[in-house]
């Protein structure tokens, strides 16, 4: 896909500069921040997070997900050792 963009020159000045500090192109530049950037971070696989920096990323763009802005939250019950092996306890009876 070729995108044509209309920068203003100082962004333009910008986004070359921060492609050097790189060592790479413009080009490359923008394909590495649009694969880290626009991907969401949730659709990644565990074996393309390969760094402890990643997985922090990773989950903090989980944590900071809109959708989870409404999830209420789950109950001492809830979460309470009993109620989570309840049904394997009862099964073996």
């Amino acid at each position: 896909m070729t995108i044509l963009l209309n920068l203003k020159p100082e962004m333009e000045a910008r986004l070359i500069a921060q492609a050097a500090a790189k060592g790479v192109s413009v080009e490359q530049y923008l394909e590495s921040w649009i694969e880290t950037n626009l991907i969401p971070e949730i659709e990644r696989s565990p074996s393309q997070t390969q760094t402890p920096q990643e997985w922090v990323n990773l989950l903090e763009a989980f944590s900071n997900n809109p959708a989870l802005a409404n999830v209420p939250l789950l109950s001492d019950e809830a979460i309470s050792r009993e109620s989570i092996y309840r049904e394997r306890e009862d099964s073996q009876l």
